[in-house]
């Protein structure tokens, strides 16, 4: 059951502090709710709104300047799955970051709305550093060789770090008529994993011709053409000025750096993460 106004938060959230000890008055300087305990004198406000937005985010920070103790109140509403303001995990986390409370109200038809305390103003931040994200978020910006993409775009093919090793072998079967094996792939690419991305063939360029040989076919040469940038830049840095001794006559328009090992064999995915 959603409700109308934000007004009918108060009755429930009054009659929960009043249950414990505090006086509760509205509308005190603004503040939706403020509530002080009878003995104590511990006060809190507390600030409403049907759903969690910014707007209500910086009222609560602002709070923050005339008391140490503030809550935000929220609906819950049962019927609004996948809304932003339903993600209460994170949001839950990010008051905690800022050091403020947050309740929510669930209303129903039938019974008395129940009230869940998802955090307590001051209450520490519960998730840390996610380190093997972490050494995964490094791994995957040493390894690329370049900045070919373009920060906020969707719906575009990203050039990854894997796709920059892909690129690399790519590029080392094109360079020669026969069938290679993956140590003379690696020779060129100089990545010893050369042979697992020619296994894994995870973007559909390359073709085991027979046991230990690979060729390249012609959705790898076409990624060549796409991504030539990429390749002339790798190309280019190749130590001994050897720019000009591997480069095909032809213009070959692909192909990437990835002198970096991969930190586990890599699994097809939905994402473009490669």
């Amino acid at each position: 059951m959603a409700v109308n106004k934000e007004e009918e938060l108060y009755q429930p959230i009054k009659a929960y502090y009043e249950a414990r000890g505090f006086v509760v008055k509205s509308e005190v300087l603004h503040c939706d709710l403020v509530a002080m305990h009878a003995d104590t004198e511990e006060t809190i406000i507390v600030e409403m709104k049907k759903t969690f937005n910014l707007a209500l985010l910086l009222q609560g920070i602002e709070r923050l300047r005339i008391n140490d103790q503030v809550v935000l109140v929220v609906e819950r509403n049962r019927k609004k799955s996948g809304a932003h303001n339903q993600r209460f995990g994170e949001i839950t986390e990010l008051c905690r970051m800022l050091g403020i409370g947050l309740m929510t109200v669930t209303f129903f038809k039938t019974k008395a709305p129940v009230i869940d305390v998802l955090c307590e103003p001051g209450e520490a931040p519960q998730r840390g550093t996610r380190r093997k994200k972490q050494a995964r978020l490094l791994l995957e910006f040493r390894e690329r060789s370049g900045d070919y993409n373009v920060g906020g775009s969707t719906g575009r093919k990203l050039v990854t770090a894997y796709r920059e090793k892909a690129l690399r072998c790519a590029y080392a079967l094109q360079r020669q008529e026969e069938a290679q094996s993956p140590s003379q792939v690696a020779a060129v690419t100089s990545f010893p994993r050369s042979g697992a991305v020619l296994r894994d063939n995870y973007y559909g360029w390359f073709e085991r011709q027979q046991r230990g040989k690979y060729r390249l076919l012609p959705a790898g040469a076409a990624a060549l053409t796409e991504y030539a940038d990429v390749i002339a830049d790798w190309v280019a840095a190749l130590p001994g000025s050897q720019a000009g001794q591997n480069a095909p006559a032809a213009p070959i328009e692909s192909q990437t750096s990835l002198a970096s090992r991969p930190s586990r064999r890599p699994r097809k995915r939905r994402s473009s993460s490669r």
